[in-house]
């Protein structure tokens, strides 16, 4: 039944996807080119109500199997998302709407539907308990995921594929801990995204727009919370592993406009596949480049899980030294952000 499920929602974002084209031209859902965007024409977006409709259909075949709030709940907050994505790309609401709204469907999701971490268990017998903090840190975790995805959505298949091998881990892991309402709703969100990156990939003939990256972040925050829950501190990791390229470009976005003195909301042309294309990829190669990054990320998940605690530390300070060799390199915070690299020359000329 979930192979069926599979292709009905590949099939049916494959056939949607022309009709969601066809309809945001008619509302005014168009992106418009400028100097911070890699499109030089007016480009359709709203490609998310594809997805989010194709995502229903498997959702109507499968039927997953959970508490009835923590599913109700989920689907009320991705309706929360998704019209805030679909007015978003209609009308270009505004920084502090978006947030509120994005807030709003987290709390429902946190709230209502119980889906939260209010504990960590710790080596050595050891735990954390969130306590009053089990809301705030549940709710940030959903809404900074939600937005992460929204912002590497840069380039012509970028945030669907991303979000897709994101969800092929998540979904890859639950079936190893026998979680079987991820894996049903995880392989319904990959059959919709898979295809609509048909038209999505470079040269794109639709974005996905906010209605689609909001959507696609929100519900693999969701499914991540829910896949690794109140467990350890080990485990907890595994999800920002998972999830290590949007993650990562968000905080040293952050960095980097801290860095150079800029606002936090300050849009900027300085992201990963910014800075890959100033090396002078192509738009398809710098794609496929950072779908390699992810890839490699969530390998490395699956690598972590098997680990020691020892191993574990180990493994996350190398991680952690790759990451920032690699933005040092390629200038992601800024071309004369060289901290570590200056230590290694230094003690190489020694």
């Amino acid at each position: 039944m979930l192979y069926l499920a599979f292709l009905l929602c590949f099939l049916c974002s494959i056939l949607i996807t022309p009709i969601v084209k066809k309809l945001a031209f008619k509302i005014g859902a168009t992106d418009q080119p400028n100097l911070r965007k890699v499109h030089q024409k007016i480009m359709p977006r709203l490609g998310g109500l594809a997805i989010y409709i194709s995502f229903l259909l498997g959702l109507l075949i499968m039927r997953p199997d959970t508490p009835y709030h923590e599913h109700e709940a989920i689907m009320v907050g991705g309706g929360i998302i998704l019209l805030t994505g679909v007015l978003d790309d209609i009308f270009d609401l505004s920084a502090r709407v978006k947030l509120l709204l994005q807030i709003s469907a987290a709390l429902v999701v946190v709230l209502w539907g119980g889906v939260d971490v209010d504990f960590i268990n710790l080596p050595f017998n050891g735990r954390i308990d969130f306590g009053i903090l089990t809301i705030p840190i549940s709710v940030l975790w959903i809404v900074g995921i939600t937005n992460a995805i929204n912002l590497i959505d840069g380039l012509d298949g970028l945030a669907a594929g991303v979000s897709s091998i994101a969800l092929i881990t998540i979904t890859a892991m639950a079936v190893v801990m026998g979680n079987t309402y991820v894996v049903t709703m995880g392989i319904i969100l990959i059959a919709s995204t898979v295809g609509f990156l048909k038209y999505n990939f470079h040269p794109a003939k639709i974005f996905m727009g906010d209605s689609g990256a909001l959507f696609l972040g929100y519900m693999i925050s969701v499914l991540a919370l829910l896949g690794f829950k109140n467990i350890t501190v080990i485990s907890f990791v595994v999800p920002i592993i998972i999830l290590g390229v949007p993650i990562s470009d968000t905080f040293f976005a952050i960095i980097r406009r801290l860095y150079n003195k800029n606002p936090l909301s300050a849009p900027d042309k300085s992201h990963l596949h910014h800075c890959i294309l100033k090396l002078g990829y192509t738009h398809r190669e710098t794609v496929l480049l950072i779908y390699a990054m992810s890839a490699m990320f969530g390998l490395a998940a699956f690598i972590f899980t098997m680990t020691t605690v020892w191993g574990s530390i180990i493994f996350i300070t190398i991680l952690l030294v790759a990451i920032e060799l690699f933005v040092e390199n390629i200038g992601l915070i800024n071309k004369n952000y060289r901290p570590l690299l200056r230590i290694m020359g230094m003690l190489k000329n020694r």
